[in-house]
């Protein structure tokens, strides 16, 4: 049902402006409203919140079926999920009830503020500093790579509280986008998720009561994390949904599509390409459900089977947009067909929360 009711409202309301958000690289300000007025927009806020209380898999489902029609508005309730699960868990009762309550209502969007210019996959190297004034602190930095930065009302920043602790040094903060000296960079230019738009986050002297830090001081850097135990299984989904909706795009124009006398769909070479495709996205699917399940329950393997469906359902949605991109030929290769945008949206999934080199450190490191 749920999965139902996702993809006839992506269909109608999201798929129509795809195209459009992505050649004006634009934000897809349709998608939020349409997301928003179904509750589908933080699908994962607790219900004591005001939100739907949809648990790991259900919100998979969420942004699989988005992302099936626009990548760049799946990062929609991605995103908002990565931005406040920091605060899920770790933070103050206080502070999830001031947050949480206007995340579930629509009333701002929740990003994340991990890298920066000189920390990518090495993001315990961070620059950004916190230091104690009385009851506040002061954040100076600047962070990069800022999904929908700007757009967002609240930021989960990291920032470093000890530099002689590296790791450990580091805290969690939730900095809100009207605070005095936080400021936007221009938004990137980007190969694809052109409509979600990413910018570089400045912190100048931005100075925030105490009671802003996610749990205890020094535990910024474990949280962020764990969180990304959580989240790398909502970029699988969205991998996965890109992965499906170039499949079905590719096997409605085979069918329509003639040469030698017949649809190309005949063809024995074209039936084994898409037989491929459609069984390394079910296998891709398998993985991400059952990665999202063991999130939901907090199985002690969750690092494994998280970074595992991210990196294999990433894989996976840049082998099958790229085979959808040959199927439909020269057409394939236009903007007038939309698998030539899937296929640039997909790569971001091999790189974003974490590339898939680091996916492949962190199952090294925690091989079941």
């Amino acid at each position: 049902m749920l999965r139902d009711a996702v993809r006839s409202l992506a269909e109608a309301k999201i798929a129509p402006y795809a195209a459009a958000v992505d050649e004006e690289a634009r934000f897809p300000q349709e998608a939020l409203d349409a997301l928003t007025a179904n509750d589908l927009h933080a699908v994962h806020v607790p219900e004591e919140y005001g939100g739907a209380g949809a648990d790991a898999l259900a919100t998979v489902i969420v942004i699989e079926e988005v992302a099936r029609v626009c990548a760049s508005s799946s990062l929609i309730p991605a995103v908002n999920k990565l931005g406040s699960l920091p605060v899920i868990l770790s933070g103050s009762e206080a502070l999830k009830k001031k947050y949480m309550t206007p995340l579930a209502k629509g009333d701002g969007m929740f990003s994340y503020c991990l890298s920066e210019p000189d920390a990518g996959s090495d993001a315990a190297g961070m620059k950004t500093k916190a230091v104690r004034d009385g009851d506040f602190w002061v954040l100076n930095g600047v962070k990069r790579w800022i999904t929908n930065a700007g757009e967002s009302e609240y930021y989960t920043v990291m920032a470093v509280t000890d530099p002689a602790k590296r790791s450990k040094g580091i805290s969690a903060f939730v900095v809100e986008k009207s605070d005095e000296g936080v400021s936007f960079g221009a938004p990137e230019k980007k190969l694809g998720i052109k409509g979600s738009p990413t910018r570089e986050v400045y912190l100048d002297n931005v100075r925030i009561p105490a009671d802003r830090m996610i749990g205890e001081e020094g535990t910024g850097f474990a949280t962020a994390m764990k969180t990304l135990d959580h989240t790398r299984i909502t970029i699988a989904a969205q991998a996965l949904g890109i992965a499906q909706g170039a499949l079905d795009y590719a096997k409605g124009y085979v069918k329509e599509r003639k040469q030698f006398g017949k649809p190309i769909a005949d063809f024995q070479g074209v039936q084994f390409m898409l037989a491929d495709m459609a069984m390394k996205i079910e296998a891709a699917r398998q993985l991400t459900y059952a990665a999202a399940a063991k999130s939901e329950r907090g199985d002690s393997d969750l690092t494994f089977q998280g970074a595992a469906a991210k990196c294999f359902a990433s894989d996976v949605a840049m082998e099958v947009t790229t085979d959808a991109v040959q199927l439909l030929g020269g057409y394939g290769y236009t903007r007038d067909y939309p698998v030539e945008r899937m296929m640039r949206d997909a790569k971001i999934t091999q790189i974003y929360e974490g590339t898939n080199q680091v996916q492949r450190i962190v199952m090294a490191r925690n091989l079941p």
